[in-house]
């Protein structure tokens, strides 16, 4: 199997940065894959210390077949730093696998990522392969993979022809999602607030990448797979990050089973459909002070 090169997001989180990288090592692959990390320049003064102790550290790691380090020399921010980033090695490869720094992957992560670009390649449906599932209420009622429609960031691969597809212009994206009549569904049948966070974006309140990644999937009618036991741990909602608070309610146990993947209907699952808009409505409830502070975390989250 030709293997996609991984792609690495890092900032100001050594000890972030530490835990990914030596998860990713011991991935099934990780010795015959190469590894590109864009390491984004300071912000401020106060940052520098902690940017040169990650970068320190970054030239230090071994176990992959090729590491690349790319060194910003200023601050592109986390946004323009993923989709420079990412447009031009994709373009390079024509296929990739994304990550950031605070995302922990299950040893099968690097295989289950490899194996879905393969098996998918030529669906132009298909938009993404995706490592992260949250914490569903009934995952035992899915099939292993399953797609639902748009994209998603944590812990993801593509291809160029999926990425070709990527709109930076958020009031375009909007526009045609409320001439579509489609904000409803794009919020997951109203259950969670994914119109809210593009309109943030377009009005500057976020700088959110992965917002106009999901849109642009979504009204191209393209879909992502994703697994029934997550591979992707997120440890960054701790208050370490540039932009993000503290929640736990997307914490999740990761596998360490080999994931089976075979061809399944491309298609949105209906049963995964309604858990995630279960899990979303029961994750959101309370207050309305409770929802605007995850939707402060998650806006810096994605930007």
């Amino acid at each position: 199997m030709n293997l996609a090169p991984i792609v690495l997001f890092t900032y100001n989180r050594p000890w972030h940065t530490r835990q990914t990288i030596e998860a990713l090592q011991k991935n099934h692959f990780a010795s015959e894959s190469e590894l590109f990390i864009l390491s984004d320049a300071p912000k401020t003064e106060k940052d520098e210390p902690r940017v040169r102790e990650v970068r320190e550290y970054l030239k230090t790691i071994k176990g992959f077949k090729k590491i690349e380090i790319i060194e910003r020399d200023k601050n592109w921010g986390l946004a323009n730093n993923i989709i420079d980033g990412v447009t031009k090695i994709v373009n390079e490869y024509g296929k990739i696998i994304v990550l950031e720094d605070d995302l922990v992957t299950s040893p099968y992560f690097l295989k289950y990522m490899n194996e879905g670009l393969e098996i998918y390649k030529e669906e132009e449906r298909v938009a993404s392969i995706h490592g992260y599932v949250p914490p569903l209420p009934n995952p035992e009622k899915l099939p292993e993979t399953f797609f639902l429609k748009g994209a998603d960031c944590w812990g993801w691969a593509t291809w160029k022809r999926a990425w070709d597809y990527f709109e930076p212009d958020g009031k375009k994206l909007f526009t045609l999602l409320k001439e579509r009549g489609e904000c409803y569904k794009f919020d997951y049948n109203g259950s969670y607030p994914y119109t809210k966070m593009l309109k943030d974006q377009i009005k500057g309140k976020n700088n959110s990448w992965a917002i106009r990644w999901y849109a642009s999937a979504f009204l191209n009618d393209m879909l992502t797979l994703y697994p029934r036991k997550s591979l992707v741990k997120n440890i960054g909602l701790d208050y370490s990050g540039t932009h993000c608070g503290s929640t736990k309610i997307f914490n999740v146990e990761i596998t360490y089973e080999d994931i089976i993947l075979k061809k399944v209907p491309i298609e949105v699952n209906k049963e995964a459909l309604k858990q995630f808009e279960i899990y979303y409505k029961s994750s959101l409830s309370g207050s309305k002070t409770f929802l605007k502070k995850i939707l402060s975390i998650l806006k810096g989250r994605i930007s």
